[in-house]
């Protein structure tokens, strides 16, 4: 099958796999979709499955605005094309949360310069560009979770600042990133403790909140 004919087949696809009621929901959580077919993750997977990675079908599935085609793009995109700048391009275009972490653990999490692209995104001003770089370095953190004294800092310094400023979803993927980077040893445990220590008795009820979320973490 040529390009547009493989277009043409996953969108028959996700027709006859369609879910009405979940399609629903989502648009309900806020969700908004020009397209949304409903189709559970599983599905999605499978009808990824009968495809090849392939570069251009990955691209034309992202430009789709469409939920599972999006979702889509981020299962066929294979990761010796995928060049840093086309990285950004998706991140510039990351229409919500749902597809973001999808996106980030299907390929983000796989490239060979994640590691200095997420910390690039975590340095943007756009909420789901931090969402995207933090999701990342979650992601990494589970796989090894590795870092020198200057980037554990760094990596500190950022997600504690996107914490106490960020809306809902940053402040989400940076605890989400914080968690992982406490959990690798003692010692990165002990390093956010330090660093939150002053916030037990803020007047700040971010800093509380995050300094509350820590103590859970660590098991005290």
């Amino acid at each position: 099958m040529d390009l547009h004919e493989q277009l043409k087949d996953i969108k028959t696809q996700l027709r006859l796999s369609m879910n009405g009621a979940v399609s629903q929901s989502m648009r309900e959580k806020g969700l908004v979709y020009k397209l949304n077919f409903g189709v559970e993750l599983p599905r999605i997977k499978s009808i990824a499955a009968a495809y090849e990675k392939d570069h251009a079908l990955a691209q034309a599935l992202w430009k789709e605005d469409i939920r599972e085609c999006k979702i889509l793009a981020g299962l066929l995109q294979p990761v010796d094309t995928f060049y840093p700048e086309i990285a950004d391009i998706w991140v510039d275009t990351m229409p919500n949360n749902e597809i973001a972490e999808l996106t980030s653990m299907n390929l983000f999490q796989h490239l060979p310069y994640a590691p200095a692209k997420a910390f690039q995104w975590i340095a943007d001003e756009r909420e789901l560009a931090q969402v995207c770089g933090f999701l990342t370095i979650a992601r990494l953190l589970l796989k090894k979770g590795d870092m020198t004294d200057r980037v554990s800092n760094e990596f500190l310094d950022q997600a504690v600042c996107a914490f106490l400023s960020g809306g809902y979803q940053v402040r989400s993927a940076a605890m989400a990133a914080i968690r992982r980077f406490m959990q690798h040893s003692e010692e990165h445990a002990f390093m956010v403790c330090r660093r939150v220590e002053g916030m037990k008795d803020s007047s700040q009820e971010s800093e509380q909140l995050l300094y509350g979320l820590v103590k859970d973490e660590v098991g005290g």
